[in-house]
């Protein structure tokens, strides 16, 4: 029995999903069953491991994104009954470049000996982050960004909707369509229940964005800088619909508040803190 469900989300670029696929088959294969969610894709364009296939008119128009993407794919896992046989979820959109040797094991065992932790990140070389895990390689933070999440199976049955396992409702708010502050409600959620959001630095992965940069119209959405526009613009909306903020930092505000409690209900962790 494998400990970690991988789901990577494609969007018509199967070339580079199936890169990523066999890489973490080839690396990690020992410790994960990797599946495919395609978010709307083109019929022609599917990758060769397609597991689940976002073929209704809306997805096909305008895709998933990141989190219609993975709750479409953690409540499929939900649904068929496999999800309880995870320790944990690797949640990768598919632009991510992970290293040439293992990344889940030295995850998993991050996981193992901090109990706490229900969000667990790869470091970036491109990450100001990195400079504060010089000394020590794993500390807890208040923001991660969110193109490789690990996330322990317990966090996320702490805080998922049962009631409305699809792609929706289950763990994002599915109605912030681009993911603007998705992260920070997230993690929010995660401290609020008791849960610590970590990066490590024995793991790195980065992000190629020349995908979104070079190949915009073949994934069919807008180029880097009109997408990047509409994300802050309709995230802002659902920011302030759903919590009355005005701004990103009322709602990084909103997390470090809750980040701040976690250490006085839990000092044995003060050593992870920032």
């Amino acid at each position: 029995m494998k400990r970690i469900a991988t789901i990577i989300l494609d969007r018509n670029l199967p070339e580079v999903t199936d890169r990523l696929y066999d890489h973490l088959v080839q690396h990690d294969g020992d410790m994960t069953d990797v599946f495919v969610v395609e978010a709307g894709s083109d019929a022609d364009r599917l990758s060769a491991h397609t597991t689940w296939y976002a073929d209704w008119p809306d997805a096909l128009i305008h895709g998933l994104r990141y989190s219609r993407g993975m709750n479409y794919g953690l409540s499929e896992l939900w649904k068929d009954g496999r999800f309880s046989q995870y320790d944990a979820f690797f949640l990768l959109t598919n632009d991510t470049e992970l290293q040439c040797a293992p990344t889940l094991s030295p995850l998993v065992d991050i996981l193992d000996h901090h109990p706490r932790v229900g969000i667990l990140s790869p470091c970036s070389r491109r990450w100001g982050e990195r400079l504060l895990l010089r000394e020590q390689s794993t500390k807890y933070f208040w923001f991660i960004h969110n193109n490789a999440y690990l996330l322990r199976r317990e966090f996320v049955e702490s805080i998922c909707n049962e009631e409305q396992p699809d792609f929706m409702h289950f763990l994002f708010d599915g109605s912030n369509f681009r993911g603007y502050g998705a992260e920070s409600e997230l993690i929010a959620k995660a401290y609020a229940n008791d849960w610590a959001a970590a990066i490590t630095a024995e793991v790195w992965a980065g992000e190629n964005e020349s995908h979104l940069v070079n190949r915009a119209d073949l994934i069919k959405t807008e180029g880097y800088e009109k997408n990047l526009e509409l994300y802050v613009a309709e995230g802002r909306q659902w920011m302030r619909k759903k919590y009355g903020f005005n701004s990103r930092w009322s709602m990084q505000h909103y997390v470090k508040s809750f980040y701040d409690s976690f250490f006085e209900f839990h000092p044995e962790y003060n050593a992870f803190r920032i």
